[in-house]
């Protein structure tokens, strides 16, 4: 926000903050037994998307940057799994979640791009 570096550019870094403003919409309705659990687990898996993508963009090493968006990816995936568990659970339904389950396959998308990249840059050593 105050630091004007180059991991603010990137597009996989802009959908991810959509990714995490559309996982707080969907989930400040969800009842509030749910607030320690899933709407907790949703909204941190979320945010550790976007942080992981900023903190691996910092790093110098390509090996390094790789091990960040892995972990990124990850959390792209405990997101997806979360909101199936609350579809089944009827907190939200197919049609409530199709912003966000586009942006979940588009940050799933570039992040597979980025690693792959990264993977091609280490086979040239």
């Amino acid at each position: 926000m105050y630091l004007q570096l180059a991991h603010t550019r990137l597009e996989v870094f802009q959908i991810s903050k959509l990714l995490v403003l559309e996982c707080y919409r969907l989930t400040k309705d969800f009842p509030p037994e749910e607030k320690f659990n899933l709407v907790s687990q949703i909204r941190r898996a979320a945010l550790s998307v976007h942080l992981n993508i900023a903190e691996g963009s910092s790093r110098k090493s390509p090996l390094e940057r790789k091990r960040y968006f892995i972990v990124s990816r990850g959390s792209l995936i405990e997101v997806d799994t979360a909101f199936d568990v609350a579809e089944s659970l009827l907190l939200c339904t197919k049609e409530q979640t199709q912003v966000m389950g586009s942006l979940l396959v588009q940050c799933f998308s570039q992040l597979s791009a980025l690693i792959k990249n990264l993977e091609n840059q280490e086979s040239m050593k």
